[in-house]
């Protein structure tokens, strides 16, 4: 099995106008392509500090041969075009309700059996830490991994938001900068596998994904991570949008797209 025709082929067209201007906004340095899974579909969990990160991702894995699709928010497929381009590359819609996440994880499944990877943001947003480490996360990416057995590959990656930085309004091309990523081996998750989904396994399930990812951004970065998570709701810190300063939501309401780790 595989990446179906006109996906292939509608990624193959998307490359050919992303990776040249990909390089020419920045230098690329790569490192671990190795410890990528062979034969097999997977689920990528990157760190999230800017909006174009995702292109740095998808542009890596790419270039190895693995066809990346994004857990995105299902309002993105409406829009004119961008919506259609979304469905035919089997870009995977996070939806709120229950029927609406069962789709997603079928989806998600399918593209898995095809050898295609899944891109989840663990972190389901851009990351709230100061300091732009991973903060505390969604537990999306560790449900699905022990719902389908496929591996989890962590990547750090860092450079991106120096030339897009979080939340900003324009690029910063000159000088020019280097995006660097890192991938680490596949996450060791066999003493949660055939165990009770419940919020306890899932929340340790997640923290030893974004533990992986902070070990590789910490050597990306040359610096030690902090020893505690940033926890945004023990900061008052909204767990959406832009301004995230202030406190905003309710305990109550449903879990957003963003929750189940959809890029943003």
């Amino acid at each position: 099995m595989g990446e179906p025709r006109g996906s292939r082929a509608m990624f193959t067209f998307l490359a050919s106008w992303v990776r040249p201007v990909m390089n020419a906004m920045m230098a690329k340095e790569w490192r671990g392509q190795e410890r990528l899974p062979q034969g097999t579909g997977m689920i990528v969990c990157p760190n999230h500090v800017t909006e174009i990160d995702p292109i740095v991702v998808g542009h890596f894995l790419y270039n190895q041969g693995v066809m990346p699709h994004f857990m995105a928010k299902a309002s993105l497929f409406s829009v004119p075009v961008i919506g259609s381009i979304l469905r035919v590359i089997r870009q995977v819609p996070v939806e709120r309700s229950s029927a609406g996440a069962n789709r997603s994880l079928e989806a998600a499944r399918e593209v898995l059996a095809d050898n295609g990877g899944i891109i989840i943001y663990p972190e389901g947003t851009l990351t709230r830490d100061p300091d732009m480490w991973p903060m505390k996360g969604r537990t999306g990416a560790a449900r699905l991994a022990l719902q389908t057995g496929a591996p989890v590959v962590p990547i750090a990656q860092w450079g991106a938001h120096e030339v897009f930085p979080r939340y900003a309004k324009r690029f910063h091309l000159i000088p020019r900068k280097r995006a660097r990523v890192l991938v680490g081996d596949p996450v060791d998750l066999s003493e949660f596998r055939g165990a009770p989904l419940t919020r306890t396994t899932l929340d340790a399930a997640t923290e030893r994904i974004l533990d992986a990812i902070t070990e590789l951004l910490a050597e990306l970065r040359g610096e030690p991570s902090p020893t505690e998570r940033w926890d945004p709701a023990a900061k008052q810190q909204k767990s959406t949008g832009r301004d995230f300063g202030a406190t905003g939501g309710n305990a109550g309401d449903p879990p957003s797209a963003e929750e189940s780790g959809a890029a943003s």
